[in-house]
């Protein structure tokens, strides 16, 4: 998570998005950083401990903005990025992550609880789609004034991804909140303002 006080803006850093590569070009413009364990700090938490902090240390009150992944698509990069020390393929890798209780090389977190507040609805107010990247680089761009360029880092390895037709359809029930909010982003152009 980035704080950039002059563009009055925090950048929340969902998992599996570009956020490393995004938060290396943006580095020079941030005045506070969070890393390791506080780096992919949603949105709740957000409200309940750093945006108090602001207004009350530095009377400020900044947007906020998040990049969020086709949701099976962000599932293939968890996979890609943890396949080598698993023993499933991404049909049974599906299917753990859908478990109950999923064991811990399933456990992804949500892109859904990652942006929404308190009563589970999406109240990030710059949400982008991770597809449509020069969307995100022109806003970036135009609020900090910069030619903004991400390098690619933290590249999760190829690995094949294919899944059942029975697990995409548990898949698209169990998600269905995720899909129809990043089916929305992209039909805003790749930028949904709250």
């Amino acid at each position: 998570m980035l704080v950039f006080s002059q563009q009055n803006l925090v950048l929340l850093s969902v998992p599996k998005t570009g956020s490393t590569a995004m938060e290396a070009a943006l580095k020079p413009w941030a005045d506070i950083a969070f890393y390791k364990h506080r780096k992919h700090m949603p949105l709740r938490r957000y409200r309940r401990k750093v945006a108090p902090f602001l207004a009350s240390e530095f009377d400020l009150r900044p947007e906020t903005m998040a990049v969020v992944r086709a949701p099976l698509d962000h599932l293939r990069s968890w996979y890609r990025y943890r396949a080598a020390d698993l023993a499933v393929d991404f049909d049974g890798f599906v299917q753990a992550a859908l478990a109950d209780n999923p064991p811990d090389w399933a456990q992804i977190g949500s892109q859904w609880n990652f942006v929404t507040d308190s009563r589970d609805q999406p109240a990030i107010d710059h949400l982008f789609s991770y597809e449509k990247q020069t969307v995100l680089r022109a806003f970036l761009c135009a609020r900090m004034e910069a030619d903004i360029r991400f390098k690619p880092l933290n590249v999760s390895p190829d690995a094949p991804t294919p899944i059942s037709d029975d697990t995409l359809a548990a898949f698209n029930g169990a998600y269905a909140d995720e899909i129809a909010l990043h089916a929305r982003i992209i039909s805003a152009g790749g930028h949904l303002r709250a």
